[in-house]
This record gives structure tokens, sequence and C-alpha cells, in this order.
């Protein structure tokens, strides 16, 4: 069933999704910080742009964000002219951000006592996959709130999950960016070690890609480890924000997580040389400094 839906959050991941909604015949109400960016969506089809998230919530029944990281998330829901001034009893928020899991049970609860329902639902896939609606989608909350937003996010993933009660949707996407994290830096070991071994780098992926070391980040990667093309479909910066909501969890458990730790800090050091723009694949930059190989892979 098609309905009206908020979206608050139009930046490289939101804009993308937001889009795939419109196109599925859903009228949107958008809000972003940057009024320009709503408005110019709002021009390609079903879509109004309102002044706040609380506007939004107040003309939808079902409201999305999509933001950077945990303040924005507690602003734009519980701050002044937040989701939480406009929602109604029945509406359902659908944060989308990657967030903390902390927060997200807390304002699950708030959003309770307003009689409204609320579900964490962060999403991996990077901009490739919000474009092509291709999106893994791990979802918090209540099953009947998950069944009733299903159908949206059907249309912007591919893979939906439900992972449990509120909060759970951000700790298996802690999870995720956990292993992605580990992942690039491995792959970015593997790559500068074959390459000034004298192995072409293209031919080191092609090999791995035949085996047990396969994985998901060499296919969507390649071209930025081969072309050393770091125009960001997810930033290093907000990749080490994620770390860091990972490791806060892992304190609230009681987990150790040694080698995220330290990956952690290689996402800052790249930060601190200016690269925390650049996509998160930069990594292998990084490897490189550090292996004296000045003009990339396989120089």
């Amino acid at each position: 069933m098609r309905e009206r839906v908020g979206f608050v959050g139009l930046g490289i991941m939101g804009r993308p999704m937001a889009k795939n909604l419109m196109a599925a015949g859903h009228e949107l109400v958008l809000h972003n910080r940057t009024r320009e960016k709503a408005e110019k969506l709002a021009a390609e089809g079903n879509a109004t742009v309102a002044d706040s998230p609380g506007e939004v919530a107040g003309k939808c029944p079902v409201i999305i964000t999509m933001l950077p990281g945990p303040p924005e998330v507690e602003q734009v829901v519980s701050g002044e002219g937040g989701i939480f001034t406009g929602v109604g009893g029945g509406s359902l928020i659908v944060d989308m951000s990657t967030s903390s899991p902390v927060l997200a049970k807390d304002l699950a609860r708030r959003a309770g006592e307003l009689g409204a329902g609320m579900l964490d639902a962060p999403v991996s896939g990077g901009d490739a996959g919000a474009t092509d609606g291709t999106l893994s989608i791990m979802v918090g909350g209540a099953e009947d709130d998950f069944e009733r937003a299903r159908p949206l996010f059907e249309v912007m993933g591919e893979t939906v999950t439900h992972t449990g009660p509120s909060g759970t949707g951000q700790v298996v996407k802690a999870a995720n960016q956990v292993v992605v994290a580990l992942v690039i830096e491995a792959v970015s070991e593997a790559l500068v070690l074959g390459s000034k071994a004298g192995v072409a780098p293209e031919k080191i992926l092609d090999a791995l890609s035949g085996g047990l070391a396969d994985n998901k980040v060499m296919e969507v990667k390649r071209k930025n480890f081969l072309e050393h093309d770091f125009e960001p479909g997810g930033k290093a910066e907000f990749h080490r924000k994620d770390l860091g909501i990972a490791l806060s969890a892992a304190r609230e458990y009681g987990v150790a997580l040694p080698v995220t730790a330290l990956v952690d800090q290689m996402f800052g050091v790249l930060m601190a040389k200016g690269r925390g723009g650049w996509d998160h694949s930069s990594l292998i930059t990084l490897i490189e400094d550090l292996s004296g190989t000045e003009d990339g892979v396989g120089s």
C-alpha cells in the first residue's frame, strides 16, 4: 500500500533511498539541513519540503531518518523542533542511520510514551546499494512495526532482517562495520604485500576471489583499490565513527575487540592526514605509507 512518508536526511545515502521510494509511488515529505537538497529532490517527483522534522512528523504516519550519527539522530528526533514535537499516536519512526544501540532503545521507549512506534533500521551496502535498492537492512523493534515498514524496506533493500527488539539493529550494524573495516585492512595488507613482491594487483584480487579469501569488499571496492579512486561511497571519517559505536557497545557488554581498536586508530591516522573525507578503502594508502610505497600499489 502506498502512503505518505516523511524522509529526513538527504545525504550520500538518504537521497537515493528517498528517490527509490518516490519511484515506487510513495508521496514524500522531505526535510534536510541544507534545504536546497530537499527542494531539488522534490522537483523530481511526488514530494514536498517541510521546514522542520517536527513538521514532517505532523504530516506523515511514517517518518524515516538517515543521518550521520548519534548526535544528529538525538537532535532530529527529540530536540527542539524534532520529530517528537509533531508525532501523533499510531505514527512510526524508522531511524535508518548508523547510531548507538543505547540511544536507539531510549528513543524507542520515549516514542512509545507518545503513542508512536520506533524502529532502528541501519543499512549496509554503501551508496551503490542505496542507488540500486539492494541494501541490507537490519531492523530492531516490535514485530508489528517491522511488518508495517516491510514494504518500504523492500523498496530500498534486498536483504531485510528483523534482528529482535529495539537496539538490536544497531548492534548488528556495529558488528557489520567491524567486519567491513577489518576486511578492508586485510585486503590492503595483501595488496601491498603482493604488489611490492612484483605481482600485479588485479591478479592478486582475481586469485583471492576464487578461494576462501573471497569477500564482498574486493568486489565492491575493486576499482578503488586498483585505481586509487577514493571518491567516497562510505567516508573514512564515518567508518571511524561507526567503529567508535562498536567499541562503546563492546565496553557496555564486556566484549574485547582488540583488532577493531587497532583499525579504529588507523582510521584516526587517515583523518589526521586529511583523508577523512575519502572512501574508507583509502585505508590502503596508510599501509602504503608505512611500506614506503609512494605511488600506490604496484609502484
